[in-house]
Order: C-alpha cells, then structure tokens, then sequence
C-alpha cells in the first residue's frame, strides 16, 4: 500500500511503498476514500524537516538542554549517534481521514466491515486506528466533508472551552481552516463574531458565514475594530487559531476582551504576556488540547476505556460525532474550504505548494473508489529491492523497529556480517525506513510470518516489554536461535514458559541484550579479576535520570519497571564479573514522601554470590542529568577497578596495570551482537549461558516484586 511520510532530516516528502498494517484487537482498519491535509500543522513539519541542523535547534531549544546533558554523560560521539538516528526518521503525515471499515479487530462494539468512518488516521491507502479515534459517518454526509472532522473537532473544542452563551461576541484570530470552521460553530451557538486574518480571501469567506471581519492586509485596525463590534465594552471572548511565534495576537486578545473575558489558545503563538493585561481585567487563559478529553491519554484512546458520560459529556469521539451531526443538519459548510483536491500518487505537489507558502486552504487527498482493495494493497510482507547476494547462514529478522533498533541494534547486525532477512514492525512505516536504510530484503507487518520463514535462522527481539517472552518462547518453538533486548521475561510465569520451550527447542539458542559484559573495559576487568581467588566487593552507582510516571516503563503490565526493565543489566554484570552463582538477595527503596511519584527506580539492591563475594546495586532515578549514568568500583585482594561510565578503566595496586581509556564509550552493543552472530553461524551454544540468563532473570523478578510491594 501507499502511505505519504516525511524525512525529518532532510525535510523530503514522499509516497513510499509499504507493508498493509494488521488490525489488533480494539483497533479497526479502514480503506482510505479522502484524507484532509492540514496546512497549517504539516507547513510546521515541513518547515522544520527543511531547516537546518542550527535552525532546529533554534526551534526546540528544550532538545538542545538535552543533548548537552547526554553529552555530558555520555561523551560527544554516542550523542552524536543518537541525535542522526532521531532525526532520520520516516515521519506518517496526516490525521484527518474518511474511508470504510475493512477489519474490526477484536473487543470493538459498534462498528462493523462496510461502515463509513471518520478516523485521525494518516495519509495512506489503508490506516489502522484505535477505534475511540473513529466515528460513523451519518447518512448526508460524504466523505469530502467527513474528511473535515477530525479538524473540525479541533476548532470545537477550543469553543466549548470559551462556553459561549447565545448573543455573546466573540473574536477568532486566524482565518485558516480550524478558524473558518470555529466561525461557523459560534454563529451556529448563537454568536456575533469578528475574525480577524492577513488573507483577503478567507476574510471574504469568513463574512460569506455571518462573520464582521479585519482585514490586516488591508490596514485594518483590529483594535478599534473590536471596539466598534462590542459597542465599546469589550467582547466576551477571544480565541486564537493562528499560528505565529509573535506574542502580539494574545496581547492584543487581551485589549480586545471586556473585563473578565475568555482568550481560549488553539492555535500556537507567542507567549510572552503581560501580567496588566490580565490582571486588570481579570481575564481567564486556557490552552486548548486537540479534539478534546481524551487526547494523548492511552488508557481512553489505545487501551479503550471510555470516560463515563456523565461525567465527561464530550470526549474526543464524541466531539467527531457532534461535528458530523452539524455536517448532517447543515450548519456546517465544509465545501467552500476545499481549494485543491489530488489523487495520492500526486500528493508531493501540493505538499511543495504548501512549502512555498502557495494560498492552500483545504487539501484533500483523493484515494482510488474501488468496490474492493487490491490483493497488492494488503500484502503484510513487502520486498525492500536490497541488492547482493544473501548469505545461506546467518539469516536475522529483527522484530521491532524503535529507535533503539535503529540506532544500534540495525547497525550492529550490520557490521556483523548477518544476513538481514526481514524488519517486522506493527505499523509498517518505521520497519520499511529500517529496512531500506541497512539492507533487509523484505519488511512485514506480520511477526507470524517471521517464525515461519524458512529463510529466517534467528530473530532479534526489540519491541515493548510484555511482548518479550511471548516472541521468545514462539520463536524457540519454532526453531529459531533468539536474541531478545531485557528484559528476559515480567513474571516468574512468563520465565517457566521460555525454560519449557528450551527444553522442547530442536536447537535451543537463546541470548538477552545483556551487553555490558561483552564492553571491553569490563572484558578486561575479567581478565584482570579471573587468577584472583579471594572474594569481590562490588559495588554499582546507577544515576538512572526521570522517566516520567506516565510513561509505558513504569506500567506493570507493559513495562514491568525500571528494575525489570533497565536494572537487570547490572545484576548481570555483577554476576559475570563474580563468575558465581547468585545465593541471595535484598533489596529496598526510599521511603514514601509527598511528591514522590515512583519509589521503585530509587533502590538498593545487594547480592551475595556462591563464592563468598558480595555486590550492591544503587539504582537511583533521583540524581541530576549532568552527573555521569554508570560508575562500577570493584575491590579484591587489595586492589582496586574503577569503571566510570564505560570510557576509562582505572586501577589501583595492580602490577602491569594503571589504566585503560577509550576515545568514546563502549556499552558492548557491537561485540555482544557479533559474538551471537559468530555463535548462530557456527552453531554453538549462546554466548551467555542459558543458566545465567534464567538466574539473573529469575533474581530481577523476584527484586521487583519485592520492591513493588514495599513500594505498596
């Protein structure tokens, strides 16, 4: 199928050949017929994907804080890396759709195959969407129009945060589309109302909907305009859908308003305000987000759970269906703001219309009317066109393709000599940039297909925690050497299903990211540890930084934690630098304080090894950004190894050693990923054995159980 992306380093736009997305339960797929293109908010993406590397930098000034922070940690190079890999990203453009119902995945009520449906899917032939982001298109409405929805929600919600009252005057600044249709929403609730643009043309279409208009191209004074409008005392409320970065439409939203008005911001503007302005006046200020409750809340919008009605009357899918029912009672005019229609193949034109700051209102994208899609627009596999001879050994599909994949999981297998088979990715997008980028042959959709591929000897596991013991266990059953990123498994359930399946594999091979043991600093400390027979002292210093409680790391359930997900890594490396099994545990974390979100990610963990040598683990997600992450101190036999932050090795009381240093850090991402490619072509065992990875695995679950349940 046919989807339009962005390359945010470059700033090109494309229509790229990808994988059809398969439907997931409470998500529907739908066969595009019209996708609006919002001008404003792709010209942005646009903009910044053209810029620059100094003027994105100017854009996002809060990204820069934190490359200076990672490079203070991490040295200049690794930052470096990092920062390509992000910003050479395949982007999906769009979020205004109309199409019908191809698939209802599992746990949908309300939909069914043939429905006409509006959606906040991208720009592509056939999206999958979460269907709180969906709604049915009623009868009299068709889709050039429905394609208006998800916008038309936009500028909704900005009014239903103003609350206006019938005869109330109100001011929109901005005549693009989310403000010609925010004027019809207020004249349909009864409103007087003055819009204000720069454009002559959206002015005159402004007024063709009842509205008294400022043309500042034209000189007008949206001052004394306003004043005229509310008879000199001010009007009621003012909101803003311009998009500017001067500060003058809230300041001069703020002159506008009578004494204790609303300015409600859906647009993006400036926003260095005078506290006067405001005090004066006693004025309210609200930013409005999106198509409204709901937004950006995984729970409602992935996991589906709807906010009870009566307590919150209008969510995001509600609001769709309020604007489709003022399409449906003709309130809302929607054909006077198509200017340019395209079919898909054509897109890139009008996009480079919109770069040239072209008068472009309402864009839509025209998809082929089929009574059925074409077999080749389903595909979930698709070929990469990667040329060269594939090796007959050696053979890797990577099942996952975020930014760690890309950045160094991608370029590992690479170096490595492997044979790139197949990138599985769930969307289809980040899994075909990945793929063309380092040379697989094929990318798909389909992780079902990966196991039955003959051609595929290994997979490589890098997707989302609770998947990872799931892909494990299919992928030994199914005769494949595995290579899964921490962590191993969530629960000791999760553990015993992946020992059954080795067990059961014809070939078992299984090997986790623990790639801090393979880092040559540590590589050498082992060398240098190995003829000591009297027991280790160790101890780990972790200054692990924030990871906001809402993100998907701290979900039991998907992310399992940070100790599960991040801590594993150093009862990993205690354990191989010990050489020794571990015989107990403890472990315990800060105590409970006001304002303390997370108490999990700030603990100490000590182990004792069968050999008499003992490690402490302090993970700390609580110390500042600037100090460095990782600080290993290992003391035996009189001697000391100090590992600051995998770039100098030093030692103290070692005969023929002083200190080992590199140009940059070295994790061991490399070394560890040829050492299993080296393994899966020989046929060998894992380079870690398969009785330290279920230990340590074993040993971090029942750490994090214990963790969170003093955490309570």
């Amino acid at each position: 199928m046919k989807q339009i992306l962005q390359n945010l380093k470059s700033g090109e736009t494309l229509v790229a050949e990808l994988p059809c997305p398969k439907v997931r339960p409470g998500q529907l797929l739908i066969r595009s017929q019209r996708s609006l293109i919002s001008a404003g908010t792709e010209r942005m993406l646009l903009d910044f994907g053209r810029a620059n590397v100094i003027d994105k930098a100017r854009q996002q000034p809060e990204k820069v804080k934190q490359v200076l922070n990672k490079v203070k940690t991490d040295g200049l190079f690794p930052t470096l890396d990092a920062v390509r890999t992000k910003l050479d990203q395949a982007m999906p453009l769009g979020y205004a759709n109309a199409g019908i119902v191809l698939e209802v995945g599992d746990g949908v009520p309300g939909f069914e195959v043939g429905d006409r449906v509006v959606s906040n899917g991208p720009h592509a032939e056939i999206v999958r969407v979460p269907h709180r982001l969906c709604a049915k298109i009623p009868e009299g409405v068709d889709f050039e129009s429905a394609a208006f929805t998800v916008l038309g929600s936009i500028a909704l919600q900005g009014v239903r945060l103003l609350q206006p009252t019938l005869g109330e005057r109100v001011v929109v600044v901005g005549l693009g589309l989310i403000g010609l249709v925010t004027v019809q929403i207020l004249r349909a609730s009864g409103c007087a109302v003055l819009g204000i643009d720069l454009d002559s043309g959206r002015c005159e279409l402004a007024r063709s909907f009842g509205a008294t208009t400022v043309d500042l191209s034209a000189g007008e004074d949206p001052i004394a305009a306003s004043a005229a409008f509310s008879s000199g005392i001010g009007v009621d409320g003012v909101i803003v859908t311009a998009a500017t970065k001067s500060s003058e439409p809230m300041s001069q939203a703020a002159t506008m308003c009578r004494k204790r008005g609303r300015i409600i911001l859906v647009g993006a503007t400036g926003l260095e305000l005078k506290r006067s302005d405001f005090y004066k006046k006693e004025l309210s200020f609200q930013v409005s987000c999106s198509y409204g409750p709901g937004r950006y809340d995984e729970d409602y919008e992935l996991a589906g759970n709807d906010y009870p009605l009566p307590y919150v009357r209008w969510t995001e899918q509600r609001n769709f269906e309020a604007v489709l029912d003022l399409m449906a009672a003709g309130q809302l005019d929607i054909s006077a703001l198509v200017s340019h229609r395209s079919p898909l193949d054509e897109a890139t034109d009008i996009y480079e219309a919109i770069a040239q700051r072209e008068a472009v209102l309402g864009a839509l994208l025209v998809y082929p009317d089929e009574s059925d899609v074409q077999p080749s627009q389903r595909a979930t596999t698709i070929p990469l066109g990667a040329e060269g001879p594939r090796p007959s050994s050696g053979r890797v599909a990577l099942i996952g393709a975020g930014n760690f994949a890309g950045a160094v999981l991608a370029p590992a297998l690479k170096a490595a000599g492997a044979g790139l088979q197949t990138v599985a990715s769930s969307g289809g997008v980040t899994g075909a940039h990945l793929g063309r980028k380092f040379g697989f042959a094929q990318t798909t959709t389909d992780t079902d297909a990966v196991f039955a591929d003959p051609d595929v000897d290994a997979v490589i596991v890098s997707t989302r925690h609770n998947s990872h013991a799931r892909l494990t266990a299919q992928g030994l059953r199914a005769g494949k050497a595995v290579f899964v990123e921490k962590p191993l498994a969530l629960s000791h359930d999760e553990l015993g299903d992946i020992e059954d399946a080795l067990k059961t594999a014809s070939t078992p091979m299984l090997m986790v990211g623990f790639n801090r043991r393979f880092a040559p600093h540590v590589q050498r400390m082992a060398e240098l540890l190995r003829p000591i027979a009297e027991p280790k002292s160790m101890v780990m210093l972790v200054n692990a930084g924030v990871i906001p409680k809402e993100s998907w790391v701290h979900d039991p359930v998907v992310g399992g934690g940070r100790i599960l997900g991040e801590a594993c890594h150093f009862i990993d490396l205690l354990r191989f630098l010990a050489d020794s099994p571990i015989l107990s545990w403890t472990a315990d974390c800060v105590g409970d304080a006001p304002g303390l979100a997370v108490r999990e990610d700030k603990a100490t963990i000590n182990l004792r090894f069968a050999d008499g040598s003992i490690g402490t683990v302090h993970y700390f997600g609580s110390g500042h950004k600037s100090f460095p992450k990782e600080r290993l101190t290992v003391m035996s036999a009189g001697r000391i190894l100090e590992l600051d932050n995998f770039a100098e090795l030093r030692g103290w009381g070692w005969p023929k050693f002083k200190k080992m240093s590199l140009r940059r850090q070295d994790k061991g991402h490399r070394a560890e990923i040829q050492a299993f490619v080296d393994s899966l072509r020989r046929g060998g065992p894992s380079p870690i054995p398969h009785e330290e990875l279920i230990e340590v695995s074993r040993v971090t679950i029942d750490v994090a159980e214990a963790l969170r349940a003093a955490e309570g």
